[in-house]
């Protein structure tokens, strides 16, 4: 196998099982050396051990990490770990994540924030503790764990969602801050059979859902000619690529501007042709004001015709 990561150092989260596992050893296979996270991960007996020791086996390097992805502290101690270990990161693949599910209705906040805090703050905690490191070293590359959850909505993962799509948000931020000191950030959007999908498929569907089918699209998304602000969806086989697009849309003048005429507009404002992927949130605000400067010309420029 080409050895795309070779001598790259890696930290993955949430890596003694299901998809976790699997990117960890896609990770070794390509050369990188891993840390396995998983909480416990410092148990002799543990899974994430289990995982060292499978690397180790195949001729890679490998340790693992306990650290609880949520508590700041206990993740500055694995990355200063890794720095003393091995000199450097070049790798931060953000995969911790739990599920508890419930319709809106009947979620406590407990569960919302439980959810929030793994998903979302976990990655937040990860990301800025290797952050200053991957721009001293001029070289980065971190996934964010996103879900088609986020991007489209599920029914009874309301907190899931949101901790999601934040991550969407957090990615399209941090590869535009991290363009300068080459730190690519990137999001994969996964369909694969794990623990978290427990009870939701039936056994033909399991059958194709290996977590081995997605590790190489997040391999992609951390080589030395990944992408940046790319969201990878990736399962059964199949690769996608989602995007946050924008539609034309309409513009009117001052004057003519209700809410009766958007409700009469949106079948025309939903229009997809000609939508855009906006390159900055700044995208928005120019776009319509180079609209409404046109529609101001057009009147102007019909003015003087009548005259």
């Amino acid at each position: 196998m080409t050895q795309l990561l070779l001598n790259r150092t890696a930290i993955i989260t949430g890596a003694g099982r299901g998809l976790g596992r699997s990117h960890a050893l896609e990770l070794a296979r390509h050369g990188a050396k891993v840390v396995i996270n998983d909480k416990g991960a410092d148990e002799p007996e543990s899974e994430a051990q289990a995982v060292v020791q499978a690397i180790l086996a195949s001729g890679g390097e490998a340790f693992a990490h306990g650290a609880d992805v949520t508590d700041p502290q206990q993740v500055q101690a694995m990355v200063q770990a890794t720095m003393e270990r091995w000199g450097r990161i070049d790798i931060l693949v953000n995969n911790a994540g739990i599920l508890r599910d419930k319709t809106f209705a009947k979620m406590s906040m407990e569960d919302f924030r439980l959810v929030m805090d793994v998903h979302l703050m976990g990655s937040v905690h990860c990301t800025h503790a290797v952050w200053d490191i991957m721009r001293t070293q001029n070289y980065g590359r971190i996934v964010m764990t996103t879900s088609s959850s986020g991007l489209y909505g599920n029914f009874g993962q309301s907190n899931y969602a949101a901790a999601k799509m934040a991550l969407v948000g957090l990615m399209q931020t941090l590869a535009l801050e991290g363009e300068r000191y080459n730190v690519r950030v990137n999001c994969l959007a996964p369909t694969a059979a794990t623990s978290m999908t427990d009870g939701l498929l039936d056994q033909q569907a399991l059958d194709l859902l290996s977590p081995a089918l997605v590790s190489p699209a997040m391999v992609a998304l951390v080589t030395e000619a990944a992408p940046s602000r790319t969201i990878l969806m990736a399962g059964a086989g199949s690769v996608e690529q989602a995007h946050i697009t924008m539609t034309h849309g309409i513009c009117l003048e001052p004057a003519e501007l209700s809410a009766q005429a958007v409700i009469d507009g949106l079948n025309e404002i939903a229009d997809r042709q000609d939508e855009t992927v906006p390159a900055t949130g700044f995208d928005q605000m120019r776009h319509e004001i180079s609209k409404a400067q046109a529609l101001q010309k057009s009147h102007a420029t019909g003015e003087a015709q009548d005259a």
